[in-house]
């Protein structure tokens, strides 16, 4: 919405640190931008050998990209798909999925792997996060769970979760939002939606449109409501990627009002008039 990253007002003192676990190719990620401007560090798993060798070709240094399935540090089956996108720790639902369009389709199991899952914690290379995303088809409780200590310091967390289950016995929305708001963090809004038709109507014979929304992706924001917390690195990361990544020009506003208030500078009035410039 806005035609100007905050970066042009102020910048932080260290690089954004971003979580990307489910990373991939497939589509744009929201911070897409945000690597253009050489103020982030991307840290990304894609258990796929080679879609992570695509990522680590594609971003390059200082961007790091690890073959690791992220879950709870204990063995696991990985339910491998017909489309590497949408394989998990956790059975696909073919009841469920077979009911509705287009599914089942891109859903479907082609093998089982035993594996061993890294919790987040226990990743060396991490040892600070500002902004998480995660897309890792039903499993993000159990890695969220595994990443207690990094939430913690995590500003503001873009995660995909179900409404239904897709994925037999696989935590839904409610679990998820439930964790996080018992991890100091607020619930910001929904960013997009996965809807579906029940077989065979479909919506202007677009077989990805439907009346039934079965998956979305919800940001949540580290509680802003006590800011003493934050050191003023941390202030300055968090409005930016509000404004930069989410149009949240409120919150950036509020959050350089503390800055200013603990450093006796001006940068909310400025700020706001180059909201309202024309």
């Amino acid at each position: 919405m806005f035609k100007f990253s905050l970066s042009e007002l102020i910048q932080p003192e260290s690089r954004i640190t971003i979580l990307d676990v489910g990373a991939s190719l497939t589509e744009k990620p929201p911070y897409a931008h945000l690597i253009e401007s050489g103020m982030v560090r991307v840290i990304g798993f894609e258990p796929n050998e080679e879609q992570c060798e695509k990522l680590r070709n594609s971003y390059g240094k200082p961007h790091e990209f690890f073959p690791y399935f992220i879950g709870d540090g204990n063995p696991a089956v990985f339910w491998e798909t017909n489309w590497f996108a949408t394989g998990s720790l956790f059975k696909p639902n073919k009841p469920m999925l077979e009911k509705f369009q287009n599914l089942y389709e891109l859903v479907t199991p082609v093998a089982q792997h035993n594996i061993q899952t890294k919790r987040l914690d226990d990743i060396p290379e991490i040892d600070d996060v500002d902004y998480i995303k995660i897309d890792v088809q039903g499993a993000e409780l159990m890695v969220f769970k595994g990443g207690e200590k990094l939430l913690e310091k995590a500003l503001l967390i873009h995660t995909e979760a179900e409404f239904h289950q897709l994925y037999e016995n696989q935590p839904l929305f409610a679990d998820v939002d439930t964790y996080l708001r018992g991890r100091n963090f607020m619930f910001g809004k929904f960013v997009g939606f996965g809807t579906r038709c029940i077989k065979p109507t479909l919506v202007n014979s677009n077989p990805n449109l439907g009346t039934h929304i079965l998956w979305c992706d919800a940001l949540y924001l580290k509680n802003w409501l006590d800011t003493s917390g934050f050191s003023n690195d941390k202030l300055i990361k968090y409005a930016i990627i509000g404004h930069d990544i989410y149009d949240y020009a409120d919150l950036s506003y509020y959050l350089l009002q503390q800055l200013d208030e603990r450093k006796g500078t001006n940068y909310a009035r400025e700020y706001y008039q180059m909201l309202v410039k024309p």
